[in-house]
């Protein structure tokens, strides 16, 4: 089915300035102008060849309303709350300065991370952990497992230069941990989660991940107190190094919240600052589901339809209100990875999609009549969106990223003709060539380059050409994202007759069983993270590098949450959804009783605008608005 309507602008909404399109797509005749340095294109309208017999991965239609979606409620506003907001940064911030112990101290830095307010008080942060890495012989510090384990957690997450040996006094000689641990739950879980952020040859931290690991699968949690309980079963589920923070702080509050020590100004900042922010996101739903409603991609069957599923996938990659540029074109280019991937995979012949090829290959439309009508828009969609940001990055940063992501582009589709090939000849790669191709076609890479010149607010031609080059720490967030697909989708998409994935390519080369191929994958997949873990510590020549690095890691994380219960992205399920609606729509309950007068108007009645996925036998169809007060 052939896209419909106009292709409007896809400036993201946001920072467009209600500027006209200077990129469009009609359909009468084909045609091609400069205009302003931005290519113009009309093409013509033919018929489908109904002769050819079209694959079909009945994918699960969009669950998603997108008229509700365009005029979705915002209850959250920055001048409501800006001076209550202040007020609390100002009492929070005091608090890095307050005298308490070195433990409290990693507590407190611990719970504003988790909370997701880390982006407020980096400097802050910066300062108590160098002060606390400079005092490494505090004595609070030497012989305890969990605050050794906390403060190893922090300090290499913050990048400073902590090694894996002060683990050694809670071994014995023969190379495993005290048996006597054991009993330290709190112990055992701050090991557990340090030791994920261990490096490749780090031989303790992959001691300590088995023996915590070990010892908490072990427990009985009934005889364990509630809240620590929890945190526990949290942890085994998933643990915090590869949990995207927005979800993690969503989870986070109602733990801190029953804690007896939590603090009341803490709190209260990051219920609010997480429902001012999704009111941030909120607004970006509907500008995208505007944009996609207008581009008539919503009308198209063949595909996966998964417009707030990518958007969310962006937003765990860079929350933070400033990146609203990066969360809207990226969510563009990652609707377009789908739609292209879906015409490679499922629905183009192979002279139809060598041709597509060769177009993307050479970034030129004459001719584009040869394509048929639906693969013909599939690929104007992607032109004239990979263009249209090009020209703003041209507009506002000064550099032409066209070249880099049409390399970009080519190279994945490369990929997705070779894996076309395989099938189509029945031939069986090896783990290791089906690897080297699959890091390309799994999609991702077009967003992570869009993650640095989209966020840095120092973009150089070294940089970018760097960021094109495919660096390590891309390669491995790419990849992560293709392992973890693998893991949850391989016999889905092996069952529809689709290519063979990484558990099949291993059993074919062993004829190990389907959990040996399994747990192979895992291993790889534990192992890609430790590379992963290196590079981002690199010192890079680069400036404003920092939000690129942050999105590599929170890509794969991404993957890790859309993943972990099948295929989330493909055939959203429960798991899915719940993310998506406690992240994107469900503001956080406040205690209303707590709030000043003037934050509140006399006789307004609070409330929160609620989301809610409504289902038929089943099957979510649709979402409603729901009020419903606290």
């Amino acid at each position: 089915m052939a896209l419909p309507t106009l292709f409007t602008s896809f400036v993201p909404s946001s920072i467009s300035h209600h500027q006209p399109s200077l990129l469009f797509f009609r359909h009468p005749r084909c045609a091609s102008s400069f205009s302003s340095g931005a290519k113009s294109v009309t093409c013509a309208v033919t018929i489908e060849n109904p002769e050819i017999v079209r694959r079909s991965a009945n994918w699960k239609p969009n669950v998603w309303d997108y008229k509700l979606l365009q005029s979705l409620k915002v209850d959250y506003t920055e001048d409501k709350y800006a001076e209550q907001v202040r007020r609390l940064k100002e009492e929070v911030r005091g608090l890095f300065d307050k005298e308490m112990n070195q433990v409290a101290k990693l507590e407190f830095i611990d719970a504003v991370q988790r909370l997701g307010l880390g982006y407020h008080f980096k400097t802050e942060i910066k300062k108590v952990l160098s002060s606390i890495y400079n005092n490494s012989k505090d004595a609070q510090l030497s012989d305890d497992l969990y605050t050794t384990s906390l403060r190893f957690r922090l300090l290499r997450q913050y990048g400073y230069n902590i090694l894996q040996d002060l683990f050694q006094k809670f071994m014995n000689k023969t190379g495993t941990f005290n048996e006597s641990l054991n009993k330290d739950v709190r112990g055992l879980l701050g090991l557990y989660e340090a030791s994920f952020l261990g490096l490749e040859g780090e031989t303790i931290l992959d001691e300590a991940g088995n023996f915590a690991s070990k010892h908490l699968k072990d427990l009985n949690l009934d005889k364990v107190p509630a809240i620590l309980a929890s945190h526990v079963s949290h942890a085994l589920d998933m643990p915090i190094h590869w949990r995207p923070n927005r979800l993690e702080a969503r989870w986070f509050m109602d733990m801190y919240e029953k804690q007896h020590d939590m603090i009341p100004s803490l709190l209260r900042l990051a219920k609010i600052d997480f429902n001012l922010v999704q009111s941030v996101h909120k607004k970006e739903i509907s500008n995208m589901a505007r944009w996609w409603v207008e581009l008539g991609a919503n009308k198209m069957t063949f595909f996966r339809d998964r417009l707030v599923e990518h958007y969310f996938w962006c937003c765990a990659m860079l929350f933070e209100p400033q990146y609203a540029a990066f969360r809207e074109m990226t969510t563009k280019l990652a609707c377009m990875v789908t739609l292209i991937d879906d015409v490679y995979d499922v629905y183009g012949t192979q002279e139809e999609l060598e041709l597509l090829t060769d177009f993307i290959v050479r970034w030129n439309i004459t001719d584009i009549d040869k394509l048929p009508p639906t693969i013909r828009d599939s690929f104007m969609a992607l032109y004239n969106t990979t263009n249209e940001i090009g020209y703003w990055a041209m507009r506002e940063l000064g550099i032409n990223t066209i070249p880099y992501m049409r390399k970009v582009w080519a190279d994945e589709c490369k990929a997705y003709i070779k894996e076309f090939h395989w099938y189509n000849k029945g031939i069986k790669p090896t783990l290791k060539e089906y690897m080297d191709n699959a890091v390309d076609s799994i999609g991702g890479l077009i967003m992570l380059l869009g993650s640095y010149f989209l966020t840095t607010d120092k973009l150089t031609e070294v940089g970018l050409d760097h960021v094109s080059k495919i660096p390590s720490v891309m390669h491995c967030s790419a990849k992560i994202v293709r392992l973890n697909n693998d893991l949850s989708t391989s016999l889905h998409e092996l069952a529809r007759g689709d290519n063979f994935k990484a558990l099949e390519c291993y059993m074919n080369e062993t004829s190990d069983s389907e959990e040996a191929a399994r747990e192979h994958v895992r291993h790889m997949l534990r192992k890609t993270w430790k590379r992963m873990n290196k590079y981002v510590l690199v010192d890079y020549p680069f400036p404003g590098f920092g939000p690129f690095l942050g999105a590599c890691l929170n890509f794969a994380r991404a993957s890790q949450c859309f993943y972990q219960y099948g295929d989330g992205h493909g055939l959203p399920n429960n798991e899915t959804k719940d993310h998506l609606l406690s992240a994107l729509f469900d503001p956080v309950p406040l205690d209303w009783g707590c709030i000043a007068d003037k934050d509140v108007a006399v006789g307004e009645s609070p409330y929160t605008s609620r989301i809610t996925i409504s289902s038929q036998e089943g099957a979510p169809e649709a979402l409603r608005h729901r009020n419903c007060c606290n």
